[in-house]
């Protein structure tokens, strides 16, 4: 620590960004690529094609009603999902079983319905862990425990929240740097890239940090649910208290009654919201003395639960006409605003795209603070000299991370077009894929020398997202020439966003590489005793 406030606080920033900064570009990237979810789950399942609907909302919910009925009797719970959103593709039927004993939760099964018809969509469909994968990899991680990756995203966000912090108590001229970048000065040029993307999306890295650390609050804070809650239920109690949740862990001993007819709800629904408003509805315990049917409206409340109508399963009785569709505490309505606000499930496209923009933004704010720190330290040292275990250490974690982190997204999805679409196990295989891809930049980082590996892993990474779309029209019938043809903007998008990609990486291993010649070109006038050694220890300063 330092003698001045300022100058910990300085120390602090550095630190606190520095021990835990390549965890967190994992955890920005995977998780901003999380906002496109729905988007990149239909490019990865190319077999989906929409069914355009010509029946109204209250038939389609019947259709799925009767298909439940024929083959989901006995589940604990059903559910309806409306075509029409980002989401949903087809008319969407789901059901939950029975917990067995001992465990919390039953069986899940789901299956696309016409809705037109209401017949089954039995076409295969490729097994991929698409968009979602990515999204929950963000603070699930890989191959770690679950309640261990949840704990050390926890640790790694609230060094987030501090070098946030401390980066605005040091910084001064915080508004006024805003507007300067000094393009081709080395450290002076990190620096000021790094303030500018810190001070661009600040707002966004405040609020994603703070309500990233509210996802997981039971979990980082156990003792609270001890001390409230006896037992080892302690944790669902808190949960139930919160979240307005009931539930019944055994339907031995409920008294068996038809469930009442869906029509009359839907009808109310659709007087207080309007025609096509309806997004899904979910029917608990049916044909069960305890039936309740919850029917929720189509998104854009800021709150993660959207607006929702509950009945009385047996009755048709409104229980709930506060618009919730549950009875939420405070600390569970705080708590959606919170997940929804974190998630931006509320935004519109260009709210969603400008969450896109943040979240890169975020991304690269942390890997130019990581060169900065590399950078910084290499102009510190003696003419011709190498560069300290350390440095080195830092120069390989920050190129198999900043560039090896990227292109490995790139092999997922190349995986999801190559591998055998009847392959066992095929959704773990795209992420085992995308480790291994991941892995071996790590291994170019160690054994190739750093002028030559940046260009060449920036080069493989170009490569890799410009020719997805390649790829595509190789594999499937669903490329470029049709999806625009079609409309199909997020197909078509996908694939225009991967050549985009390619381009800027494209652009940064050319300059990569100017950067690299020139040094190459000054130093022996500069350094006249000074060898190659001493510009390759210059990397990744380009």
């Amino acid at each position: 620590m330092k003698n001045t406030f300022r100058q910990s606080m300085a120390w602090l920033h550095i630190w606190a960004g520095l021990t835990v900064g390549w965890i967190l570009f994992f955890v920005f990237l995977t998780g901003t690529f999380g906002y496109a979810t729905y988007e990149i789950n239909r490019w990865m399942r190319p077999e989906m094609r929409e069914i355009p609907s010509t029946e109204s909302q209250a038939s389609m919910v019947l259709r799925a009603q009767d298909f439940l009925r024929q083959n989901a009797q006995g589940a604990e719970s059903w559910r309806v999902a409306l075509p029409g959103t980002r989401e949903n593709v087809y008319l969407t039927t789901s059901w939950q079983d029975w917990p067995a004993p001992g465990k919390t939760r039953g069986t899940f099964h789901q299956q696309h319905l016409n809705p037109n018809t209401g017949e089954r969509l039995d076409h295969p469909v490729r097994e991929t862990g698409g968009g979602t994968t990515l999204y929950r990899m963000h603070y699930e991680l890989r191959y770690i425990p679950y309640q261990v990756a949840i704990r050390i995203v926890g640790v790694c966000t609230m060094f987030m929240f501090v070098a946030i912090i401390s980066g605005i108590v040091v910084h001064r001229k915080i508004f006024a740097d805003f507007f300067t970048f000094r393009p081709g000065k080395g450290q002076r040029s990190w620096l000021d890239g790094h303030n500018l993307l810190s001070v661009t999306s600040l707002p966004f890295h405040i609020m994603i940090t703070w309500t990233g650390l509210v996802f997981f609050t039971v979990a980082y804070f156990p003792v609270a649910a001890e001390i409230l809650y006896s037992g080892d239920e302690g944790r669902t109690a808190v949960f139930d208290s919160i979240y307005g949740w009931e539930r019944v862990a055994d339907p031995t001993g409920l008294k068996s009654v038809p469930t009442a007819s869906i029509e009359p709800m839907i009808a109310m629904a659709q007087a207080r919201w309007g025609e096509g408003e309806i997004f899904y509805l979910t029917v608990k315990n049916p044909d069960l003395e305890t039936a309740e049917i919850t029917i929720v409206r189509r998104g854009g409340s800021i709150s993660r639960d959207q607006s929702a109508l509950r009945f009385d399963g047996v009755t048709g009785e409104l229980l709930d006409d506060s618009g919730t569709g549950r009875d939420w505490s405070v600390a569970g309505r705080f708590s959606q605003v919170m997940f929804g606000l974190h998630e931006g499930r509320f935004a519109a496209p260009l709210m969603r795209i400008l969450y896109i923009l943040a979240g890169f933004a975020g991304t690269a704010m942390i890997a130019t603070g990581l060169l900065l720190w590399s950078t910084k330290r290499k102009a510190k040292l003696k003419s011709g000299a190498t560069p300290h275990f350390g440095i080195q250490a830092v120069d390989i974690l920050n190129l198999g991370t900043i560039i090896g982190l990227p292109l490995a997204i790139a092999a997922y999805f190349w995986a999801n077009r190559l591998l055998p679409i009847d392959m066992e196990q095929r959704r773990d295989w795209e992420v085992h894929v995308m480790f291994i891809a991941w892995a071996v930049c790590f291994i170019i980082a160690i054994w190739r020398p750093m002028q030559r590996a940046w260009p060449e892993l920036c080069w493989a990474t170009a490569f890799a997202y410009a020719a997805l779309p390649v790829v595509n029209a190789l594999t499937t019938d669903r490329h470029l020439g049709v999806t625009l043809v079609d409309g199909d903007w997020i197909v078509a998008g996908f694939d225009l966003s991967a050549i985009a990609a390619g381009l800027f990486f494209a652009f940064l291993a050319i300059s990569v590489r100017r950067k690299i010649r020139s040094e190459i070109t000054v130093a022996p006038i500069r350094h006249k005793k000074a060898g190659a050694q001493s510009v390759a220890s210059s990397l990744p300063a380009k």
